[in-house]
């Protein structure tokens, strides 16, 4: 069955594809976006998960969207709100609680309750991470160099090049820490209290799949602080609406711009001809046609499964049968009658602590152990959880009094041992997190009305992340930068001419960011300015 042709085809309309889209369009290219599921916006889409309850249903949080973006699109002007944290985290442990954020002023004060010495250091770490996250952020809106591409990427080499030879040194030896070292050790070089190691060593695993004490897990750690929320740099928040009204007024931005979105119309197969890619065929066999295909879903998905290997260098399909995706994500949201009341920090009413990320996390040792377990057991007897209250600043998300709570958990394999299935293990799973967040908070599990689970395999079903990897792939120092997804093809072109990569399978990686969209967009309409000045 034929369908039209267009310009551009989109695989997938999660949040990087709406982006790539929607600078397609505006350029002038008639554009298209196939997305699998009936509704837009990928794993950042709000859903009701219960009568009266509705919630974020993977994607939870708002920190890394790129400014640019924002503007771009105009999404504060279509009505987007993002809420502060009024803190970053709350950290519930044995006896007592740390606060993370609200400032440095409070931060230190809070420190000072566990050692003087770290809140002394605080300021110069602070000082440290903040420019290398500059770094980054510079970094984020510029394709790597394509090492091995020959004169073509000799250029952005030399300029990306210049740019980090010319940093303080330093800056330098903080950015070869994190890029090298474990967050164990790169976090004891600054503080020496277990409670504020934990603190920031947290984000190390976020959507790594990795122990505090892998090597490189210091840069997961750098990579949740390059973000700004309102204008404030590091700060993380609540996307009133859930993270569904971004990707909502993102479809509404490339529906202006001329984009055409067609819903449960997942692809199937990249049709290629010659070497070059010319379109797809989705499920119902109708094909489209276009001479450029960017795919918005994670590389495991795209090489393994919609492109015919013979379609492939023999070398690529190799090294991408070894590319590493699972990032040990287990994700529920919970209906609840009442807020959750703290052993240490007791109340119902809510306060900032609500308002914050609430991680059950308290020690490196911690994670570690957790990392262990699941690696035995398939997941954690204690696994990581951080818990949002989005209800707390967003009363549209659940009937009035009552409230609603994304748990996002770590440490939970991709893949079980022994042959088990996650759809056998998934409910025990959830019932040991729902434990461990009530032994924290005691009215937890009888305030329950409804859950909606998530395991790595349902999350690989729903959203088409592949061992659950909600960055379309390990945030390695071996799949970063111009090595994302692999060397040679870190410029957002894959190795099928026409075919380009536009998800967070790319530089900069995992997190609602839109910069693999964007800087996608760039490649494909520099390519395609190149090619008109050749014909003239």
């Amino acid at each position: 069955m034929m369908g039209r042709r267009y310009d551009a085809l989109i695989i997938g309309g999660g949040h990087n594809g709406l982006v790539c889209a929607f600078y397609l369009a505006r350029a002038g290219l008639k554009v298209r976006i196939l997305e699998a599921r009936s509704i837009v916006g990928g794993a950042a889409v709000t859903e009701v998960f219960h009568p009266g309850f509705r919630n974020s249903t993977a994607s939870y949080t708002v920190s890394l969207l790129q400014p640019k973006i924002i503007r771009d699109m105009r999404l504060y002007e279509r009505g987007w709100r993002v809420v502060e944290r009024p803190i970053s985290n709350f950290f519930p442990h044995d006896g007592g609680y740390l606060k993370l954020g609200g400032g440095t002023a409070a931060t230190r004060r809070e420190f000072a309750r566990f050692s003087a010495r770290d809140a002394d250091a605080l300021p110069q770490y602070e000082a440290a991470l903040e420019q290398v996250a500059d770094v980054l952020r510079r970094m984020a809106l510029q394709a790597p160099p394509n090492l091995g591409g020959g004169w073509r990427a000799l250029l952005p080499a030399l300029q990306q090049g210049r740019a980090l030879a010319q940093l303080p040194l330093p800056v330098q030896r903080d950015m070869l820490d994190l890029f090298a070292k474990s967050a164990r050790d790169f976090l004891q070089g600054w503080f020496e209290n277990p409670y504020i190691q934990a603190a920031f060593g947290f984000d190390a695993v976020v959507g790594n799949y990795a122990s505090p004490d892998t090597p490189g897990s210091a840069y997961v750690l750098l990579h949740h602080v390059f973000g700004e929320v309102n204008g404030k740099k590091g700060a993380w928040g609540h996307s009133i609406g859930g993270m569904g009204a971004i990707t909502q007024y993102m479809a509404d931005a490339a529906t202006e711009a001329g984009v055409e979105i067609s819903l449960a119309a997942p692809v199937e197969k990249l049709l290629v001809d010659g070497g070059r890619a010319v379109g797809v065929r989705i499920a119902d066999g109708t094909e489209h046609f276009a001479p450029i295909i960017a795919a918005n879903v994670g590389p495991a998905l795209l090489y393994r499964q919609l492109v015919e290997r013979s379609d492939l260098p023999a070398d690529f399909a190799r090294r991408m049968d070894g590319y590493k995706a699972g990032s040990g994500t287990f994700r529920m949201n919970v209906a609840l009658s009442e807020l959750p009341d703290f052993s240490v920090l007791p109340g119902r009413q809510a306060t900032d602590h609500h308002r914050a990320g609430i991680i059950i996390a308290p020690t490196l040792d911690y994670m570690d152990r957790a990392f262990g377990d699941a690696r035995a057991h398939g997941w954690s007897r204690e696994p990581i959880v951080e818990m949002t209250l989005p209800s707390t600043v967003d009363d549209s998300l659940a009937p009035p009094g009552a409230h609603v709570a994304a748990l996002f958990c770590q440490q939970f394999a991709p893949q079980l041992p022994d042959g088990q299935s996650w759809d056998d293990a998934r409910d025990a799973a959830a019932a040991t997190i729902i434990d461990t967040v009530t032994r924290h908070a005691p009215n937890f599990r009888r305030s329950i009305i409804a859950t909606q689970i998530h395991s790595p395999l349902d999350l690989e079903r729903k959203f088409g992340l592949i061992g659950g990897d909600i960055m379309h792939g390990a945030m390695s120092i071996d799949q970063l930068w111009a090595a994302r997804p692999i060397l040679g093809h870190g410029d957002y072109r894959a190795p099928i001419k026409g075919l380009y990569m536009c998800g967070a399978g790319t530089h900069p990686g995992g997190g609602v960011t839109g910069a693999p969209g964007h800087n996608a967009a760039q490649a494909i309409l520099s390519d395609r300015g190149l090619l008109r000045r050749l014909l003239r």
